[in-house]
This record gives C-alpha cells, sequence and structure tokens, in this order.
C-alpha cells in the first residue's frame, strides 16, 4: 500500500476509527513497508490517455467538499510530467466554483473510473488555475473537440491509490457498444446481402 496516500488520508481522525475497528496495526505495516506512489507511471499515463472522464474534487473555504465531473474526448486529461497532470477548462454554467474554491484552497483529488474495465485510480494533490496562457492552452487543446477553452487547470501530484475492482458495476459507454456491436451490425448485413441474392436467383 503506498505510504504517500497512508500520509494524506490516515489522519489522526482515521487512525483512531481504524484501532477502534481492528485495522490499525495492518495499515500501519502496509504503510511503513509500501512504495510512495506519488508520480505518474507509464502503466497510469495510459489509464489516463483513453478515459474520457474524470471526477474533480476540491474544497471551499466553508470546508464542504465540492465534486465535480469533467468530461470531453479522450486524451483530455493530459500527463504533462510524472507530477503534473493539467486539462483545459471548458466554458460551463458560470458558477466558477471550482475557480473560486482553488483561490482559497489548493487541496484537490481526482477520482478517475473506467467501468468497462472496473478500475479506479484516486490521486491527491493540489491544483492551480491558469488564465491568459496561450502557450498551455495550446499544449492542452483537444482537436476537433466544439468546447469553448476559459483557461487550464493544473494538478500537482502528491500521492495516488489504485484500488480493487470491488463493487464497481461493468458499464459501457455508446462510443464502446456501437464498437463492439459494428462487426455484428456487419455480419448481418453481408448475411442480409447473401440472402437477397438466393432470392434473386431462385426466381
Amino acid at each position: 500500500m503506498p505510504h504517500k496516500f497512508g500520509e494524506i488520508a490516515f489522519t489522526p481522525e482515521v487512525q483512531a476509527a481504524q484501532e477502534k475497528r481492528g485495522s490499525r496495526q495492518t495499515y500501519a505495516k502496509y504503510i511503513a513497508n509500501g512504495p510512495a506512489n506519488d508520480a505518474i507511471t507509464p502503466k497510469i499515463a495510459q489509464f489516463i490517455a483513453e478515459i474520457d472522464g474524470f471526477y474533480l474534487g476540491t474544497v471551499s473555504s466553508n470546508g464542504y467538499p465540492y465534486i465535480q465531473f469533467r468530461g470531453g474526448l479522450p486524451g483530455f486529461l493530459k500527463v504533462l510530467d510524472e507530477k503534473t497532470l493539467g486539462f483545459n477548462d471548458f466554458s460551463g454554467n458560470l458558477q466558477y466554483i471550482t475557480v473560486g474554491n482553488l483561490s482559497g484552497n489548493d487541496k484537490a483529488f481526482l477520482f478517475l473510473m473506467d467501468y468497462r474495465h472496473r478500475k479506479r485510480i484516486k490521486i491527491w494533490g493540489r491544483a492551480e488555475y491558469v488564465e491568459g496562457d496561450t502557450a498551455l492552452l495550446e499544449r492542452l487543446r483537444v482537436p476537433d473537440y466544439p468546447a469553448s477553452v476559459e483557461r487550464a487547470i493544473l494538478f500537482h501530484v502528491e500521492a495516488i491509490s489504485e484500488n480493487c475492482p470491488q463493487h464497481i458495476p461493468i458499464r459501457y459507454s455508446v462510443a464502446e457498444v456501437e464498437a463492439m456491436m459494428a462487426p455484428l451490425q456487419a455480419r448481418i448485413a453481408e448475411l442480409e446481402q447473401q440472402l437477397g441474392e438466393r432470392h434473386s436467383r431462385s426466381q
């Protein structure tokens, strides 16, 4: 188990809860002996390149968490280096809650979910928004995606945890279903054509 994750997630209150329920000793051993897991590996980078959405968590000045879904074409969340992720912030409902939260508290969280393969990755870190940097916006641009870009958001990785697939339902996107159905539809069209040709010859 990654010890950077434990340092952030296992607060004194969490440790007390673990102690009360009998899991503290086990987790303390795992954390002490585990790898740091505080950088993007090639395997995780490949996972990120294939997802078309994720959840971004920030913290408001009144202490409440705020979770927002961010979606786009696969690859819109980009790995800039082993400690930095970035994406273009598209125009939305103009509430600017994420921007406001990051102005007062840069602690942030990414929840990446792949329902098809029942895999999830959690990333803790610090985030910042960047406005007016045309070079950065161009670096994060997704070709042919029809959305207005307002700013860039950079996420600085501090800890990563990959979870087991338990309790994750298998779901497919429309694009994934269409891709799986395409060979079947092609085969059906081929068989229908053959039947049509046989029918024509029998007349």
